[in-house]
Formats: structure tokens, C-alpha cells, sequence
């Protein structure tokens, strides 16, 4: 099994927006959806899908455990309730949102009750969070790499995490991009403004493509249709070497994420 190269982030989207944003998104051809615990979205995501007429088969849908979580006897009941908000028999893919703060909770008691999870059929595929080495090779002692799916992380040109990425690379763990377009600053950018330029495509569609290019997932979100289809259609756009290496410059350990009290220790 893999993770899609593609889909929709609902971070910060609630009720209406959200049910919104996700209807617009599936009828322009999006068939994954990201959303987590702590967004407080999930129901209105299982409105929206319900809504449709996409079969369930054909959608990807992530969620992420909260903290609060995260214990091998609240993992699972939480996980159940995602389920009966989100309107299905299972999740495609479920990470561990966060680490544990102050590891409270051990990475390996996590990812056990995700791979149980995972065998009750639950989740079809389980992974982490913004992880850094230490804590995605406790993930690796607790249930092997193999059953890891993906590390979602903040990278985008101004922070492109090379040292987790490159750790994560040697054990054949994905990556996933969230905040890929930096808040919009990297759309502001002028070498990605040029790079757009040159290929008449939109900076953002530039972005994007530069992360699938590198092997990353992505999941930009937007409320907008033309927005919506704009970023869909960067799984067309192929970047040059000169573009991979202009954008690669771009890196200076811009983290925007990391709020008090859950990040951990960045590499």
C-alpha cells in the first residue's frame, strides 16, 4: 500500500467552510482528505462525504490521534469515534498527530495501540507526525518501518528538513508535506515567482510540484473552486533540474509550526 502523492488539507476549516471546501473538492476530482482530531472538523467531513456520491472505496481519508490520545486505552475508543464522525467502517491512514508531550506516553505504547488498531481493521495504514529522528526510530523499535505509512512534517522551500527526510529515506518511510506553501510566503517568493513564470504556471502549482518531484506527498487546502482545481492540476507540471536546484537554495530553517507545549526537539 502507498500514500497518494495528492489530497486536501482541512486544517483551521470547520462546519459550513469545511463541508464546503471538501464537496467543491471531490467534485473537482479530489479523492483524499486529510483531517485530524484536534480540527474539530470530522463531522462535517462525514457530512460532505456522505453528501457526495463518491463511493467509499474510491476515497483516501487520513485522520490523526490527539494527544490526549494517545494511551493504549484511549487510542482506540477515539479512534471509533473518528470512525462514527468521519461515517465509515475504517480510516485509510492514522498517524499519531503529535509526540507525546514531556513522553508522557511512549512512542512505542502509541504505535502498539495503532497496530492494533490496524488488525481490527480500524486503519488500513498507520504512521507519525511530526516526528524527528530520535522519535521516528523509536516508532521503527516499536513496530518495524516497514508498518510505518508516512512521516507528515512541515517542509516547504524555506524549510525543507533535510536530516529527517534523509533518515526517513534510508528506512523506506514517505514523507508528507503540510504547510508545503509556506502560509503563502512561498508564493511571494521571486525565484518561484520566475520559475512559475517561465512555465506559465501559478507559483503555487510551482511549489507543489517541486515537493511530488522530490518523492513528498502534499495536501494544500483552499476554499476556493479555482484555487482547488489550480493546485490539483500541479500533478502535471514537471520542473527542470535548474528549477529543483533554485528552489533547493531557498532552504534557511523557516519553521512556522511549532507550537509550545508539543514540538519537540527539531532536528
Amino acid at each position: 500500500m502507498s500514500i497518494p502523492a495528492f489530497g486536501l488539507g482541512t486544517f483551521r476549516l470547520q462546519n459550513d467552510v469545511v463541508i464546503h471546501s471538501v464537496k467543491t473538492a471531490l467534485d473537482v476530482g479530489y479523492r483524499v482528505i486529510d483531517t485530524a482530531q484536534i480540527y474539530e472538523n470530522e463531522a462535517a467531513i462525514g457530512q460532505a462525504i456522505a453528501e457526495s456520491d463518491i463511493a467509499r472505496n474510491d476515497l483516501f481519508i487520513t485522520t490523526k490521534i490527539w494527544v490526549e490520545n494517545l494511551s493504549k486505552d484511549d487510542l482506540i475508543t477515539s479512534l471509533k469515534e473518528s470512525l462514527e464522525k468521519l461515517r465509515t467502517d475504517y480510516i485509510d491512514l492514522t498517524l499519531i498527530h503529535w509526540p507525546s508531550p514531556g513522553a508522557a506516553i511512549s512512542v512505542a505504547e502509541s504505535m502498539q495501540a495503532l497496530m492494533e488498531a490496524k488488525q481490527q481493521g480500524l486503519t488500513r495504514q498507520i504512521g507519525v507526525s511530526n516526528f524527528t529522528i530520535d522519535l521516528m526510530q523509536q516508532a521503527i523499535n516499536a513496530v518495524g518501518a516497514v508498518n510505518i505509512a508516512t512521516n507528515q512534517i512541515e517542509l516547504h522551500p524555506f524549510l525543507q528538513n533535510r536530516q529527517v527526510v534523509d533518515f526517513a529515506n534510508t528506512h523506506a518511510i514517505p514523507i508528507t508535506s503540510y504547510m508545503t506553501l509556506a502560509y503563502g510566503e512561498a508564493l511571494k517568493n521571486e525565484v518561484i515567482q520566475a520559475i512559475a513564470m517561465k512555465h506559465q504556471i501559478t507559483a503555487a502549482q510551482a511549489v507543489l510540484a517541486w515537493a511530488m518531484q522530490l518523492g513528498y506527498a502534499v495536501i494544500p487546502s483552499s476554499t476556493k473552486r479555482d484555487n482547488l482545481v489550480s493546485n490539483l492540476d500541479a500533478i502535471k507540471v514537471t520542473l527542470d533540474e535548474d528549477d529543483m536546484m533554485q528552489i533547493a537554495s531557498l532552504d534557511r530553517n523557516h519553521r512556522l509550526v511549532s507550537p509550545e507545549g508539543l514540538a519537540p526537539d527539531w532536528d
